[in-house]
């Protein structure tokens, strides 16, 4: 999918959209009138990732985590597709924002649960090669 695919734009502005306008009609109205989004993830690194934050539930992304853990991978995904700036991240705290070593020198990573992270690279406002992971 493209990163201004339908489910994107709409999980991106339904909650501001409802809340302003307190209905269904009229928060539909709204976000078809809505400014132009500028999506902060530019690549997954791989499909499975891809998928959840789709909310597509295929083979690839049922092997990347437990279905369980999707609203809250998902939940995460957006957060990192709204920021500006990685250290936005830092904010809710349990996110657990850091930054990598080792073999993932370059990359940040934010909590999902005790078990799991998304991790990305953040270069010139945007984060690339994003993957939900257990890395440990």
């Amino acid at each position: 999918m493209s990163e201004f695919s339908t489910p994107r734009l709409l999980r991106s502005l339904w909650p501001a959209a409802k809340a302003k306008t307190g209905g269904l009609a009229s928060a539909l109205t709204t976000i078809t009138s809505a400014i132009i989004i500028r999506p902060m993830i530019r690549s997954f690194k791989n499909k499975g990732s891809e998928d959840i934050f789709d909310g597509i539930s295929s083979k690839a992304a049922r092997k990347i985590c437990p279905q369980s853990i999707w609203p809250s991978a998902t939940r995460k995904l957006d957060q990192i597709n709204r920021v500006q700036d990685v250290t936005e991240l830092q904010i809710p705290p349990g996110n657990r924002l850091e930054q990598l070593k080792g073999d993932r020198e370059n990359q940040f990573s934010i909590r999902i649960n005790q078990q799991y992270r998304v991790c990305f690279i953040w270069e010139e406002g945007h984060a690339y090669d994003v993957e939900i992971t257990d890395y440990h």
